[in-house]
């Protein structure tokens, strides 16, 4: 394996490590241009490769030109890509657990490093705060979300807030619920699929009840009339 890294100052840094048999064999020191045998089996090549130089000589350019001039050139390609800024989209519920748990929701940001904290009437809360990992979305943005556990108490007394911090915004942005106790849209949103469920259940109950008793509306056609079975025009028609 072997890798280089470009600083903005024009810093640079490289490895080439090699393997034998899934075990590390040699890695090479580009400060002192040598080599690291970890096995008493690597030290012969140890050996042989620094005293003739040759491959040693051959990873230094390489670490240091050939492969910082890749590194320049996939970067230019993805330029437009990978020095995006894309702001997040931030949300606050309330869990109903007990205690409560409030959820600070950030996603579709991008580049993936971002901050996510908690105050609580304007000051910061460090204690009680679960900050999940930034995880990766379909669309290549990320998403990262943080839990605040507080006591009912708590919640209602104070102010709550949630502050982002990304490279896309002038100005962290603080994602603030007026009245957490009530659950925010997410629970309304709850609340509103199940009154319509009830309610549709309510009518598809209704008709099934119709047919069953027999009692469901009959359309019949305009100008015309049912024979009866004692109309004996019509049982004659049928005889002949």
């Amino acid at each position: 394996m072997c890798g280089c890294e470009l600083d903005d100052d024009g810093t640079t840094r490289g490895y080439s490590q090699h393997g034998y048999d899934g075990e590390d064999f040699l890695s090479l020191d580009l400060r002192t241009l040598t080599w690291i045998a970890p096995t008493p089996q690597a030290v012969f090549t140890k050996n042989k490769w620094e005293e003739t130089g040759a491959q040693t000589n051959f990873w230094k350019n390489f670490l240091e030109k050939e492969c910082i001039d890749l590194l320049n050139r996939h970067l230019s390609y993805g330029r437009e890509t990978l020095e995006r800024k894309v702001r997040p989209k931030a949300s606050v519920v309330q869990k109903n657990s007990s205690p409560p748990e409030v959820v600070c929701h950030a996603t579709g940001f991008f580049p993936k490093t971002v901050m996510i904290t908690w105050q609580k009437d304007g000051e910061d809360v460090h204690e009680d705060v679960d900050l999940g990992e930034t995880l990766p979305n379909q669309d290549g943005s990320f998403q990262k979300r943080s839990i605040l556990t507080v006591s009912a108490e708590d919640l209602q007394k104070h102010t709550y807030t949630c502050v982002i911090q990304h490279s896309s915004l002038e100005k962290p942005l603080v994602v603030h619920r007026k009245d957490l106790r009530n659950g925010g849209p997410l629970i309304g949103i709850i609340v509103g699929v199940v009154t319509a469920l009830v309610a549709l259940a309510g009518v598809v109950g209704f008709l099934v009840w119709k047919k069953k008793s027999g009692t469901g509306f009959q359309t019949v056609p305009q100008n015309s009339s049912q024979p009866s079975d004692d109309d004996s025009s019509f049982n004659n028609s049928n005889t002949k």
